[in-house]
Formats: C-alpha cells, sequence, structure tokens
C-alpha cells in the first residue's frame, strides 16, 4: 500500500482551505493511506477523514522547539510522497520518493489560499475544476447537532460567530443584533457559536436579540459546531474559522474583513459572501451593505 504525507497548517480556516488539496491527492491515488500533520486545534478537522492514516501533531506554541519530536514522528515511515502545505522546508528532511512543497513558490497576487494550495501538487492532478472544502463529520456530531436545536425545531435558524480575537477583527455586536433582528422573519432563531474567550461578545449580541436564541459559545468542538451550522439556513460572522466549518458542509455565509485579507482567506464556496470595511476598519461595515450581501 503506498503511503502519503500530508503536511497540512495550525489553524482551524487554514486547515478545511487545505482539504481540496487532500481530497484530489485522493482522487489520484484511492487505495494510499494518508498521514497528516496538524495542529492541535486544527486535528479534528480529519478526524473522520476516510482515507486517513495516523494524524501527527505539531505543537505550534513550541516553535522551533517541537520540531525534534515532528521530525522523529514523521521519519518513523518512509513515504511514496511528501506534501508540504507549509514553508519552512521540514519536508526537506524527510524520506520519501516524491516532495511537492510550498516552500520558495511566488504567489501571484489576490490568490486565493485553496488555489495556491492546489497548486502545490498541480503537476500531479493537473488542473482541478470547481474544488470543495470539506469536513467529515460522524454519526455522533449530527446526533449532538439534532439534540441540542431540537428546541428550534420548525424555526429556520441564523448561526452568529460574533467573536474572533483582537476588537479589531470584531463586528460590533450592536450591528450583528440589529441584522438578526431585521432577518427575523426569515431566519426567526439565532444559534451562537464560538470559543470560551468569544462568551463577552455573544453576551453582546445575545441580549440586544428578539429572535429565539440557542447560546452554544464556549459548548461545542470544532466538528459540533460545524454540524450545528450545517442544520442553519445562514452563517453570519467574522473572519475566522466558523466560516470555514460553514463553507465546509455547504450552508451559505456572510463574512466581515477588517485587517484580514479577504482575496486570499474567505471562505471557499459559491454561497459564501464577505464584506472588507472600508479602510480595513471592520467597524466601518454597515449594516445596510450586510443585508444586500447575504447570499441568495
Amino acid at each position: 500500500m503506498q503511503r502519503i504525507l500530508f503536511i497540512s497548517l495550525s489553524n482551524i480556516g487554514d486547515a478545511v482551505m487545505t482539504t481540496p488539496a487532500l481530497e484530489q491527492l485522493h482522487r489520484i491515488y484511492p487505495d494510499a493511506l494518508i498521514d497528516i500533520v496538524a495542529g492541535e486545534r486544527s486535528a479534528p478537522v480529519f478526524e473522520h477523514c476516510p482515507y486517513r492514516g495516523e494524524i501527527i501533531l505539531k505543537d505550534k506554541k513550541k516553535r522551533l522547539r517541537g520540531y525534534p519530536d515532528l521530525l522523529r514522528q514523521c521519519r518513523r515511515h518512509y513515504y511514496d510522497l511528501v506534501v508540504d502545505l507549509r514553508t519552512d522546508g521540514f519536508s526537506l528532511l524527510l524520506r520519501t520518493a516524491r516532495r511537492c512543497q510550498k516552500g520558495g513558490r511566488e504567489r501571484p497576487p489576490g490568490q486565493h489560499a485553496v488555489v495556491e494550495h492546489l497548486s502545490t501538487i498541480g503537476e500531479i492532478t493537473g488542473p482541478v475544476p470547481q474544488p470543495q472544502t470539506t469536513i467529515w463529520l460522524s454519526d455522533v456530531e449530527t446526533e449532538f447537532a439534532e439534540a441540542t436545536m431540537a428546541p428550534l425545531a420548525g424555526m429556520k435558524c441564523l448561526a452568529i460567530g460574533a467573536g474572533c480575537g483582537g476588537p479589531e477583527k470584531v463586528w460590533p455586536a450592536a450591528c450583528f443584533a440589529e441584522l438578526a433582528n431585521r432577518l427575523q422573519a426569515d431566519y426567526p432563531a439565532v444559534v451562537l457559536l464560538g470559543g470560551p474567550g468569544d462568551q463577552k461578545y455573544s453576551d453582546a449580541v445575545g441580549e440586544r436579540l428578539e429572535s429565539h436564541l440557542l447560546d452554544l459559545t464556549g459548548q461545542t468542538g470544532i466538528l459540533q459546531a460545524a454540524a450545528v451550522i450545517a442544520r442553519c439556513e445562514l452563517f453570519v460572522g467574522n473572519d475566522s474559522g466558523l466560516g470555514h466549518l460553514a463553507s465546509a458542509v455547504r450552508t451559505p455565509s456572510l463574512s466581515f474583513f477588517g485587517v484580514g485579507d479577504p482575496d486570499r482567506y474567505h471562505p471557499w464556496q459559491a454561497r459564501a459572501a464577505w464584506l472588507c470595511g472600508m479602510d480595513r476598519e471592520i467597524a466601518n461595515i454597515s449594516v445596510e451593505q450586510a443585508l444586500a450581501a447575504i447570499p441568495a
């Protein structure tokens, strides 16, 4: 059996954007076992991938101190192919018959990360029409979402990710709430999502809402959040991993950018819309602009 090593990325959204390249490798090598290097945060993205072998964790917090252990784990096998989507040249230290690596490639201006990852393996796959991001969910996550959202049964749901790191990346809570309230006729229920550090943002939105509310902030893992978003009709949020989870489960989405780079990092699907604030200030995005940008 062929064995491939796929070196992915550490952040959740970044890892989701590598899945089109992973899927194309599986298309070309359907019988290969693919080991995946991922960060601790992003590893759940690949947990239920049906053709993966081992998940090898890269401890981003250790920086260079983590490389000896990572190298030891990756050198346990001789690989038929190594695909390295990082830029640090790590794959040059591995035992392999062939390697594809991103390091040293010049990226054209405005090129999306998904396209860049696919170009890394382009000599193997050739052109790939309309690639999609993917996340693999099990019955456990699907049943969790069904049970958790039971109080909202029969209502169309708007999922909101109100937090995202520092304030320069966060659309004002009052704007999220006004948007949800003006969409109440179409989406009478709101589900708030995010990590434990996002609770203050969710609270600020929730206290202004007129809709039925289910606050799951800090109560879901990555896969559970993806399963919940899959049961919602629309996701709206800041530039964060949640928007990429929405793209992976094919839920229409609207993402807000301030200091980020939407050309490179917007969620990747046909029904994913995004707005960038004037002068790269996320607070400059108006509710009227958001209403007009919601995917049909």
